[in-house]
């Protein structure tokens, strides 16, 4: 499924599927060049566990990394895959779902 942009391009949009713990680093860069709140940074406890970023519990987080939080609001503009410095994140083709 490929849609038309202002300029009747053809563009077929890569949504975000998935975000590899074991890479990412948390640094935030794919959550500050998404304008749609599909992901959001949670801490890793000490158990392997993810909680919610607190201040009060920061010394319990062993590390921090993205999680997808709204899979369906992803529009497939690819910015996050851009700006990730550790190639964590997993995209489907908007084609390949389709099918």
């Amino acid at each position: 499924m490929s849609v038309v942009a202002r300029d009747g391009r053809r563009w077929t949009p890569d949504y975000l599927n998935s975000i590899d713990a074991k890479k990412c680093i948390g640094c935030g860069r794919c959550f500050k060049v998404c304008g749609r709140d599909v992901m959001t940074l949670k801490g890793i406890s000490e158990e392997g566990e993810l909680v919610d970023l607190d201040d009060d519990e920061d010394d319990e987080i062993e590390k921090k990394m993205m999680v997808i939080s709204d899979q369906g609001a992803c529009i497939g503009c690819g910015a996050c895959a851009r700006v990730c410095p550790a190639n964590c994140q997993t995209h489907v083709s908007a084609e390949a779902k389709a099918v």
